[in-house]
């Protein structure tokens, strides 16, 4: 293996031209973090999906191809391999592909089963997508389903009350299927109404932790993405699970907090420029929990 100066990410995910998420929000988290992104987008859109009617859109399948020949001749190596929006089946199998012809340094594969939220799939999602991530996240060391998309992994049904031993069944039912760990996100706190937290499972060591999230009355998208990859940072800065959790719960909740008081339209996403700072500052841990 080659010694990197810098980490180094592929980055699978779609890129937005107006609007904080996806690529949008990666580029800048990782790099903040001391992290070179290196970008395999899926898709072109003119706007995030989420808030924006009408948004242009440019599948890049037939250039995802293209991209990962090139990576390959020129014997390429990541230090994480980081997927996220994926736009159709066959690109499932493209990145499920990519992800075993650059294994050869052992990366760490963090996938984001993008698909739903709020109880249901997203419009230009399927039972096909929901089948197809299935198969993907064999092949991750971690996944970051949404509560939504835990769900519809499990084939289970979407509930808003559910204990957390069901959620703790969820997780490992989760890592059965392939990755080390999982890590649910805007699950409910089943101790504080309204509150919502994330959950996660090392089946390693078979550990539990739980970070509770203060609730804000108020929904940026985007913030999914900007959370896992502050994950990714942090694992790839040598963090432990449970400090990486604690680091991006405590971003997204400041990146919430500075922007609720602003009167701007939500649909473009948390102030990410007024927050990026805060990830290099000195580590604040105490949050989460361990579950027995």
């Amino acid at each position: 293996m080659r010694k990197t100066v810098v980490k180094k990410v592929a980055a699978v995910h779609d890129l937005s031209g107006f609007g904080r998420s996806s690529l949008a929000v990666v580029i800048p988290i990782l790099s903040t973090m001391g992290v070179q992104v290196c970008s395999l987008p899926t898709a072109l859109l003119s706007t995030q999906t989420g808030g924006f009617e009408g948004y242009y859109f440019v599948d890049l399948t037939e250039q995802l191809e293209g991209i990962i020949k090139h990576w390959r001749k020129l014997e390429l190596e990541f230090d994480c391999i980081y997927s996220g929006f994926l736009g159709s089946p066959r690109q499932v199998q493209i990145i499920a592909d990519f992800i075993q012809d650059f294994s050869g340094n052992n990366p760490l594969v963090v996938i984001d089963p993008v698909m739903a939220d709020d109880g249901k799939l997203y419009e230009t999602m399927n039972q096909e997508m929901v089948e197809g991530m299935r198969r993907l996240i064999a092949k991750a060391n971690i996944i970051t389903p949404n509560f939504t998309e835990a769900a519809f992994l499990l084939n289970e049904k979407y509930r808003e009350e559910i204990t957390t031993q069901e959620i703790k069944e969820w997780l490992v039912r989760l890592a059965e299927l392939g990755p080390e760990t999982v890590i649910i996100t805007s699950a409910p706190d089943c101790q504080v109404r309204k509150n919502t937290c994330v959950m996660a499972y090392n089946r390693l060591d078979g550990r539990f932790w739980k970070v509770s999230c203060v609730y804000i009355p108020a929904h940026y998208p985007g913030t999914g993405d900007a959370f896992t990859s502050v994950i990714v940072g942090s694992l790839l800065q040598g963090d432990s699970l449970p400090i990486a959790l604690d680091r991006g719960v405590q971003f997204i909740t400041t990146a919430i907090r500075a922007s609720y008081g602003y009167a701007y339209p939500r649909r473009e996403g948390v102030l990410l420029e007024r927050v990026l700072g805060s990830l290099n500052l000195p580590v604040v841990a105490g949050s989460y929990e361990i579950l027995k």
